[in-house]
């Protein structure tokens, strides 16, 4: 019985996880500030190719904005994901076109609360 409710569990946790990747990608994807910012930490790490900081919510999502707006995103795909042998962090790296560009995505999440939540988001121009 303990081992079925561990599978159900670990079942649970993963889809849960692959839900909020495929809506962070689609965040990404059309540069939805908004929704990327329902996942965030209390304390975000945000880095833009040399500009790097820990904001709050709120500020880390104004950082977005602009980046968003000077960067209009027409595409992101995922290219890894992994996740820590103790499961209460991932991580997933992908590819995003903008305005011509293409940016190295990289987002780090932990399990906060119960939930993940990104800790760490950057994007480096290749």
């Amino acid at each position: 019985m303990k081992n079925l409710l561990f599978i159900l569990f670990i079942g649970s946790s993963l889809a849960m996880t692959q839900a909020n990747l495929s809506e962070i990608s689609r965040a990404l994807s059309n540069g939805n500030a908004n929704t990327l910012a329902q996942y965030f930490a209390e304390s975000v790490e945000i880095a833009i190719m040399n500009e790097e900081d820990q904001y709050d919510k709120a500020a880390a999502k104004q950082i977005l904005q602009t980046f968003f707006t000077k960067y209009k995103p027409s595409s992101y795909s995922q290219v890894h994901q992994g996740v820590s042998k103790g499961k209460d962090s991932q991580y997933t790296i992908g590819n995003m076109k903008a305005n011509g560009d293409t940016f190295r995505v990289y987002v780090y999440m932990k399990v906060t609360g119960g939930k993940y939540t990104i800790q760490e988001l950057r994007f480096d121009k290749e």
